[in-house]
Order: C-alpha cells, then sequence, then structure tokens
C-alpha cells in the first residue's frame, strides 16, 4: 500500500493505492473512518483490481482549498464531485473504473452512477444510506431550519451534541454501536466541525433514484448491494422499491450489523463476483 495525494481547484484529496491488477476500483469509506477501509478487499481480490482508497470529505487528511463555515455551509454539487473524480481518473489514466462503497460513501457512489455512468463497470454498495438516509438526517443537512440548530448545536456551544445523538439513538437512525463512535468523535471543536461538515458539506449528493436505475440499467452495469442482517441503521427494506427494478443487481443479506467491513467481506465479493 502506498499513499499519495491529488489536487485541484477544490482539494488537497488524500487516497491509498494497493492491490496489482489490471482493473481499478475507487473506494468510498464510511462516517468516521479513511481510505484503507477497503483494504481488506485486497487479499483476495488484489491480483485483479488496483484500489484506490480515498480519505473524503472531513477525514483524515483530505482538506478543501478553503476550509471554512461558509465553503461548507455553501456545500458540493453532483457535478463538483464527479468533476473531481473525473479529473483523477485521467490524471492516473483510468478510462473505466469499478466502485466499492459503505454507508456514507455510498452518497459518492450513486452520485457517479447519476452523472457519469458510462465510465462505470461494476458497483458495490454496503449499507447503502443514500437510499435512505432518515427523516432526522434528512432534517439536519437538507432542512435550513435543521441546518441552523446542528450548527447551533456542533460550533457555537458543543454542549447538545450529546443529547443530539441519543435522540438519533432513540429514533433509530443509529444504533449502540454507531452511538458509541460518534459520541467519541464530538470532544473537540475540530471533530465536531467535522461532524457537522460531513451532514451539511454533501447535502446536495440526495439520490435521484429513477436516474440510478436508468443508468445502471442503460450501461448494463453490474450492481451488487449487500445489507447486515442486523443492521439497524440501513435494513434490507430501504432497497425494496429500488433493487428488483435493476437488471444486473444482486441483493444480499450477510450476518453482520452496521460494521461489516471486515476480513470475511472481501471473500463475500469473490463469491458474488463468481456467481454472477
Amino acid at each position: 500500500m502506498t499513499d499519495h495525494y491529488f489536487e485541484n481547484n477544490l482539494v488537497r484529496m488524500h487516497y491509498y493505492r494497493f492491490g496489482r491488477g489490471a482493473k481499478k476500483m475507487l473506494c468510498f469509506h464510511g462516517y468516521g473512518m479513511h481510505g484503507k477501509q477497503f483494504k481488506v478487499l485486497e487479499p483476495v481480490l488484489g491480483d485483479q483490481y488496483t484500489f484506490y482508497g480515498f480519505d473524503l470529505f472531513f477525514h483524515k487528511e483530505t482538506q478543501l482549498k478553503y476550509h471554512s463555515l461558509d465553503t461548507v455551509k455553501k456545500g458540493i454539487s453532483k457535478q463538483e464531485l464527479c468533476q473531481l473524480f473525473l479529473e483523477f481518473c485521467d490524471a492516473q489514466d483510468i478510462p473505466h473504473f469499478s466502485i466499492a462503497a459503505y454507508s456514507m460513501g455510498s452518497h459518492y457512489a450513486t452520485t457517479l452512477v447519476e452523472e457519469i455512468p458510462h465510465r462505470i463497470q461494476e458497483l458495490f454498495i454496503a449499507a447503502p444510506a443514500s437510499f435512505n438516509p432518515g427523516k432526522t438526517i434528512n432534517f439536519l443537512s437538507l432542512n435550513p431550519i435543521g441546518g441552523a440548530l446542528l450548527e447551533f448545536l456542533a460550533l457555537r456551544t458543543g454542549q447538545g451534541m450529546p443529547g443530539l445523538l441519543w435522540l438519533l439513538k432513540r429514533l433509530s437512525v443509529i444504533d449502540q454501536k454507531a452511538y458509541d463512535i460518534l459520541l467519541r468523535e464530538i470532544g473537540t471543536y475540530e471533530l465536531r466541525f467535522a461532524f457537522f461538515a460531513c451532514v451539511r458539506y454533501k447535502r446536495f449528493l440526495t439520490l435521484n433514484t429513477e436516474k440510478l436505475v436508468e443508468n445502471l440499467n442503460k450501461h448494463s452495469i453490474k450492481s451488487f448491494f449487500i445489507f447486515g442482517k442486523r443492521d439497524k441503521n440501513y435494513p434490507v427494506k430501504i432497497g425494496e422499491s429500488i433493487v428488483p427494478r435493476i437488471k444486473e443487481a444482486q441483493q444480499i443479506e450477510i450476518d453482520e450489523n452496521h460494521d461489516m467491513i471486515n476480513s470475511e467481506f472481501g471473500q463475500i465479493l469473490v463469491e458474488l463476483l463468481h456467481d454472477h
């Protein structure tokens, strides 16, 4: 594994490269994680794929060129996000690629499918949060009042964040494990800013279901959607109105909770590819 940076006028993006295969795969991690999350794929698929695991916005080493509250509140458009990854792929001489995404990273994945499906060969999404982020997350990210409330709790006082997380847990927006992780992630202003930024900055990356389904079908993109049987955040039912409409899609439930990117996950992908 090697680590690198890619820059454009928007961001200095940190990423890891691992694997040695001819096929390319872009990897988008979950909240609080980093670009190494999908390294578990290398032992079983590294001879077929070269992986690019990105530190997504407000995680680890990736930094916006203009890191300010105003920039965060402005947000990033789907077109801007796709332009970033088109520039990256052109710089790396990657004409086509597959995608692996988990939870928060699914917003990045489905956006690329909506905007540049002609560049995508395969799509693997575990715990597809973009299918149904939940009413509370939508309120905090999309509603101006919700955004102002989150800003007050996270940045103006900081004292209300534990209460907000408790409420999210009570409403089953997050489970106990996610609650414990997030509680550790709000101990300082910098961490609370990152939490606020992750919610608000990507608010325009909202799924357009019709466009996603149309593009997956039109471009015959092999798609794999993986749910955890014990994942209370994003259960399999959130895909019931979407996945059956996709011609080359496969949906499975595995015996995991939300935290499912582990040593067994790579073997699951191998079996999916073999069976499809």
